[in-house]
């Protein structure tokens, strides 16, 4: 029952995560043209906005803090592997699932605590640019620390779920065979 329900949750926080991921890839998408946008407006025809130019850099916020879960799912950040890469599977899933517990979590569970006020002050003014003619959106940037906190909290909880049914699988089949 229980590992039902952990593998049940861990399908859900991974199909978020995977559709977050997808929305993200075509924000990138958009990242790029705008940019080009700005290169051949500004060199090609002498035109700039300040709010064209910010946008790209909350693309660039919103594609990094909302996009590192899904690179978690995929298992694509940096990791230093010259013991891991020759670990069996449940070795792997120790690695992973005390990474998970002892460093990831309470990492992600600071950043929120640390950030919660910062995000809620800029709420609270509702902070704008402070160049002329930039986005008035300053409070919805810096509320990507909190989400990135979140939703690499519950990928975290996915990932750790995911190595401790690893491990209790393989347990499992370690007392069959006995």
């Amino acid at each position: 029952m229980l590992l039902t329900t952990a593998s049940k949750l861990v399908r859900i926080i991974d199909s978020f995560t995977e559709m977050l991921g997808k929305m993200i890839s075509w924000l990138t998408l958009l990242m790029v043209l705008l940019t080009f946008t700005i290169v051949v407006l500004r060199y090609g025809f002498n035109l700039g906005w300040i709010a064209m130019q910010e946008s790209v850099l909350y693309f660039h916020g919103i594609v990094f803090m909302l996009g590192a879960a899904y690179t978690l799912k995929h298992d694509g950040h940096v990791r230093v592997d010259i013991f891991y890469q020759k670990f069996s599977l449940i070795q792997k899933a120790w690695v992973n699932l005390i990474g998970g517990l002892v460093l990831l979590m309470p990492v992600c569970v600071f950043i929120f605590f640390i950030s919660i006020n910062y995000v809620l002050a800029a709420w609270q003014i509702m902070e704008r640019s402070s160049e002329a003619g930039g986005l008035p959106l300053v409070y919805l940037n810096k509320t990507l620390i909190l989400t990135l906190a979140v939703t690499m909290l519950f990928q975290g909880l996915a990932e750790v779920l995911r190595n401790l049914l690893v491990i209790i699988s393989a347990n499992k089949l370690t007392m069959n065979e006995v």
